[in-house]
């Protein structure tokens, strides 16, 4: 097991420092001058421009070799300053994504899993009854190929404006102040019920379809017919095909993190959703190197660190892959 985590830290290592050195190189790639969009503010002042503009400069060491740049920019990953957003200066870019990745992990881990949970259920139900496949398999197919902005519109429009059940814009209404009261949770639950469903339903027919393929292979398999030839129940069969067929989908899992965070982003805006997409969305129109350079970085972190758990989980659920290391396999 030493040698398993070992192998793994390794792994997510390289991936860290590439995915650091992609994040820190792109923001630069991109048009423009995001000093003179921050100067425009200062546009009414008389004189003095240039001194302003000169401190900017220093403040942001845009002035520096990129190399020099780089390496402040791996300083600061460890020692947790990120610099001063350009978008809403002077605040501390740290501040802003503490401040969303809270909505973010509201949002994303109850719809990762119960999406999975829920999703692989009807998914082994679809696959041992013929009359419920043929109804959930369409709905299965329509929900995993919508778009995640697509299906937030339509949602947003039968739910919110229709029937007017959920606010459709915001995290909390204006006039609440946020706080750990009953008042402010409920308002908050109602303005989180649409963006949470919206994910939960796409996501949720991917894991139904995998799974229901999965168990249809499983009970055609040998050791399924060897059991059946014993006089093994169903139930008994189905049970050890859920437990072989659901392998597959905690791989899958680990797959879908990164995707899942994209839809975040789509979502988010949609409904307008105080999230990582939604400011890092606002951070690219503004040019805001420091804020996107860190949001990238929190989202990396979020999903390597997601998937470390995923292949610990993986390695108690597969009797496998503990016993090729006691030389058993």
């Amino acid at each position: 097991m030493g040698r398993y985590f070992g192998k793994k830290i390794i792994v997510y290592l390289i991936t860290f420092i590439i995915a650091v050195t992609i994040n820190f190189v792109i923001p630069r790639m991109m048009p423009g001058d995001p000093i003179q969009i921050l100067l425009s503010r200062f546009s009414g002042m008389e004189g003095g421009r240039e001194i302003i503009e000169k401190q900017l400069t220093l403040l942001f060491s845009l002035d520096d070799p990129l190399i020099v740049q780089y390496f402040k920019f791996w300083k600061s990953i460890f020692t947790g300053d990120f610099g001063i957003s350009i978008m809403q200066f002077p605040t501390p870019v740290i501040d802003i994504i503490k401040k969303a990745i809270i909505y973010d992990l509201i949002l994303l881990i109850p719809s990762i899993i119960l999406s999975w949970i829920v999703g692989n259920k009807l998914g082994a139900f679809s696959g041992v009854n013929k009359k419920a496949d043929n109804v959930l398999m369409p709905i299965f197919y329509f929900l995993s190929s919508s778009p995640y902005f697509w299906l937030a519109g339509v949602v947003a429009f039968f739910l919110g404006v229709k029937l007017g059940w959920f606010p459709i814009s915001g995290a909390y209404s204006a006039t609440m102040n946020p706080g750990f009261n009953l008042k402010f949770i409920f308002d908050y639950l109602k303005h989180w019920v649409l963006p949470f469903l919206s994910m939960f339903l796409v996501e949720l027919g991917g894991w139904a379809i995998g799974m229901r393929n999965m168990i249809i292979y499983e009970r055609s398999s040998n050791y399924s017919k060897y059991m059946e030839a014993l006089g093994a129940s169903d139930k008994c069969i189905r049970r050890y095909g859920f437990r072989n067929g659901v392998l597959p989908q905690v791989t899958g899992l680990a797959l879908r993190l990164a995707g899942i965070i994209g839809g975040a982003i789509t979502v988010e805006t949609v409904f307008n959703y105080p999230g990582l997409g939604r400011v890092m969305l606002n951070a690219v129109f503004n040019q805001d190197y420091f804020l996107l350079q860190g949001i990238f970085l929190a989202i990396v972190t979020m999903t390597l660190v997601a998937n470390f758990v995923v292949d610990i989980i993986y390695m108690f659920i597969d009797p496998r892959v503990r016993l090729s290391f006691s030389g058993e396999v």
